[in-house]
């Protein structure tokens, strides 16, 4: 995105959350997340709730961050295969760590509240265009094999075209995909969408 249009998931005065390196307060989250992964339960839809504020889009791009850097093939090789990771850090000077940061990664797509060349403002929605494109990131060929991520910040902002979009690429994903919703108000959305993922609750920040 241009440095002139404005990042609809970048709250006013904070670094926007793919910069954040820390992400404080939900390690319970951080853990259920690991938890499935390391056993091999990893769903396709992920719905990441909680107040604004409180770290989700960060903990949204962590976890992206960690699936692409993942090996697509963790069998076991000549020295067994690898321990379980423990936390979803990755080193800043991993290639696909770089890519993220830079705004380049090929098998990363983000969904969120388009620019109107019009009016010169970002849309009051998500809308159905800025949807379609998932189909063609997801049926496009991962050259390296590697895992494909979208995150969807926020999904309480797709206006119901944009909703019964998303609804569709819940329903028929494709192998190794991965789809992060982040939802302030989840109870907005459609009860279809939250059947489809597996929630994960951030919650409260102490003092």
């Amino acid at each position: 995105m241009s440095d002139d249009i404005p990042e609809p998931d970048r709250i006013e005065g904070a670094p926007h959350p793919r910069e954040t390196p820390v992400l404080f307060g939900q390690s319970a989250a951080e853990a259920s997340f690991l938890e499935a992964f390391n056993a091999g339960r990893l769903h396709s839809g992920w719905l990441i709730t909680g107040p604004r504020g409180v770290g989700k889009a960060t903990l949204a791009w962590k976890i992206a961050t960690f699936l692409l850097s993942q090996e697509p093939d963790q069998s076991d090789g000549l020295f067994g295969a690898p321990p379980p990771p423990e936390t979803l850090h990755v080193d800043e000077d991993h290639p696909d760590a770089r890519l993220v940061q830079s705004g380049a990664h090929p098998r990363l797509f983000i969904v969120r509240r388009p620019y109107d060349d019009k009016t010169k403002k970002l849309k009051a929605d998500i809308t159905v265009d800025a949807v379609r494109g998932v189909k063609g990131f997801f049926h496009m060929s991962a050259t390296d094999g590697g895992r494909r991520v979208v995150i969807v910040d926020a999904a309480d902002e797709l206006n119901r075209n944009a909703a019964n979009a998303i609804l569709k690429e819940l329903e028929e994903p494709p192998a190794n995909t991965t789809m992060l919703l982040i939802a302030h108000q989840p109870s907005r959305l459609l009860p279809t969408i939250r059947s489809r993922c597996r929630e994960l609750r951030c919650g409260q920040l102490g003092a």
